[in-house]
């Protein structure tokens, strides 16, 4: 999403630019419905990490904090990369699926509305 400066011309240094972060990308994932966690959580991780780690090994890391968690069946999650509709493949690289620097991937869990249904 652009962002426009209220002061006119402004210039400024991209800070989060994807060569300021070595050979890892900025990835977001969020998941919808799920208000224990206010916003997406950003991982740096190498674009060439087959999207299995990213769901096995980074999201857990942050994920597994909330007590439904270990109750999502991925088979029938619902996944958005960048607003559209995506389906990941486990064995693929991020990159190779069009996940890049500061994309965002939300997924939905269609049996799970939230801690004790508060996402519904």
């Amino acid at each position: 999403m652009p962002v426009h400066a209220i002061t006119p011309n402004y210039q400024g240094e991209v800070m989060d630019k994807r060569e300021n972060f070595g050979d890892n990308q900025v990835v977001y994932v969020g998941w919808d419905h799920h208000l224990m966690f206010c916003a997406a959580f950003a991982y740096p991780v190498p674009p060439q990490m087959p999207f299995s780690a990213l769901l096995n090994d980074v999201m857990p890391t942050t994920f597994a904090l909330h007590p439904e968690f270990e109750k999502v069946n991925w088979e029938t999650a619902e996944w958005l990369l960048d607003g559209q509709p995506f389906i990941p493949q486990l064995d693929v690289a991020l990159e190779d699926q069009g996940i890049g620097h500061k994309s965002l991937l939300r997924f939905q869990t269609p049996e799970l509305k939230g801690f004790q249904n508060a996402g519904v």
